[in-house]
């Protein structure tokens, strides 16, 4: 039984199905890490194409729960939730078992049908759920649509369950209708999954996934969210005017809202928080992954060393990690480029640096175009959050104070959102911030804002001249140079 403190006597589980892992933390109320495991995971890649076996899925499940578990404090768990990478898909039988491979998050083949639901009148992107179920059912044939975490608790609880709300988002699940669409050419009217809200109780472990993950039979299982919005949970970033920027390969950016901020664009999408609040988002092509292209192999503590000489660079990169952009501006055709000539490889690395932060700047400008408050703390999290200098260089260029979480792992999410759906916080954001710690306080150097406004300047001239970000927003950012972008 939970006491007054909120769970403080639990145990909760937070179950994260990456890309290249599955990773399980075992996680107190304090948010005191009590037990972890991680599992890796291989996947099929061949230019466009990425699956992964759902079969595998399992396995690592099993494994990392009882890694997670094995010698844990005698406490009982409270209950568990999952989280998956956002637009993959696949195909089940009516007993939720897999019939297709898992077509992931950034698998490419179903463009042809991105562009005729577009044409209908949906707005899809190619790395979305929805194109590629439908890409699947021509491919595959008759199934029923399931999201990544749709099997894992399908196997926890011995029957198949509805999906959650947020990972239905991107297979075009309308959260202000609470409704699929009335119609969607080419689909099936039979395949879609039910769909309840994140952290609505699915059901509890049964006694074979007991057996199989350790996992004490009868733990409650609560639907998930998708990766992006466990890691903006596990960065406490839940109240309106709350960011959370996420630099790995490359960016995400995710906010708080009390209404969903309309994008006519389509390249801002919303999810919706359990307690009836906002998530908007998008997610840009930027990233970390240039550096490793850039560099493959460098140390990056020794370069970001030598980079501090060059702020600013002589160049001004736009560090794309692969063909296309999502956020702030949709150009499918856009690629990454460098004005200018960088005096040698530290110049080039500090480039590639500043182009990420110029970027989100934009990213920020372009929240803040739409209406969206950006005025509410910012957090770094991801793995270029690891880099001392780049956060310093990231809150420079943005001219705002930012915080890095101690924990950031999707994982703790999860054990947050399975203590909200358990009923001992009133919100989200209250769970959520008796598990997260803030590790650091980033304020931006006096001056520094400054030293980045012409190079911000010639970027955002550059993304204009080539007809990829549109005139109203470059507008916008221009006229905004002298400010900082936490301003309302």
């Amino acid at each position: 039984m939970a006491d007054e403190h909120g769970g403080g006597d639990m145990a909760w589980l937070g179950i994260d199905l990456g890309t290249q892992s599955v990773r399980a933390l075992l996680v107190g109320g304090d948010g005191e890490v009590l037990g972890s495991g991680t599992v890796p995971l291989a996947g099929r890649r061949d230019a466009v194409r990425h699956e992964q076996d759902p079969g595998a899925w399992w396995e690592a499940v099993r494994g990392a729960s009882r890694a997670a578990l094995a010698g844990r404090p005698p406490v009982p768990i409270g209950g568990l939730a999952v989280c998956g990478t956002s637009g993959t898909v696949l195909l089940t039988d009516g007993f939720g078992r897999p019939l297709t491979p898992a077509l992931m998050y950034d698998d490419g083949r179903a463009s042809a049908h991105t562009a005729r639901l577009r044409s209908a009148g949906l707005r899809v992107q190619d790395s979305w759920g929805l194109p590629k179920a439908l890409w699947l059912l021509d491919a595959y044939g008759p199934g029923r649509i399931a999201h990544q975490p749709d099997v894992i608790t399908a196997r926890l609880v011995g029957r198949p369950v509805p999906a959650d709300s947020s990972h239905a988002l991107k297979t075009a699940y309308d959260l202000e209708r609470d409704a699929w669409p009335e119609s969607v050419p080419g689909l099936p009217g039979d395949v879609l999954p039910d769909v309840v809200p994140p952290g609505t109780r699915l059901g509890e472990v049964c006694r074979a996934a007991a057996e199989a993950t350790g996992i004490p039979a009868g733990t409650p299982v609560v639907a998930g969210m998708t990766d992006g919005c466990a890691a903006q949970i596990a960065a406490g970033a839940l109240r309106p005017g709350a960011w959370n920027s996420v630099l790995g390969t490359t960016l995400v950016l995710k906010g708080a809202s009390s209404a969903p901020v309309r994008d006519a664009g389509g390249v801002v999408y919303n999810h919706r928080s359990p307690d009836g609040t906002w998530l908007p988002g998008g997610a840009s092509s930027v990233g970390a992954g240039a550096l490793t292209a850039a560099f493959a192999g460098a140390d990056p503590a020794a370069m970001d060393a030598r980079a501090a000489a060059f702020e600013p660079s002589g160049a001004v990169a736009y560090p794309l990690v692969s063909r296309g952009e999502r956020f702030p501006f949709l150009a499918p055709d856009a690629c990454a480029f460098v004005l200018g000539e960088p005096a040698s490889d530290a110049d080039r690395w500090a480039a590639l640096l500043q182009g990420v932060g110029l970027t989100e700047r934009l990213c920020h400008d372009y929240l803040h175009h739409l209406g969206a408050s950006t005025a509410g703390p910012l957090t770094f999290t991801g793995g270029g959050a690891r880099s001392a200098y780049w956060n310093q260089l990231r809150a420079d260029i943005l001219g705002r104070p930012a915080r890095v979480p101690q924990q950031t792992e999707p994982a703790l999410g999860m054990a947050a959102l399975a203590a909200y759906g358990t009923g001992t916080a009133p919100t989200l954001a209250d769970a959520a911030e008796r598990m997260v710690h803030i590790r650091t306080l980033i304020e931006p150097r006096p001056g520094r804002t400054a030293l980045f406004a012409e190079p911000y300047a010639r970027l955002v001239g550059e993304l204009e001249q080539r007809g990829w970000l549109p005139e109203a927003v470059a507008a916008h950012a221009r006229g905004r140079l002298d400010r900082d972008t936490a301003g309302s």
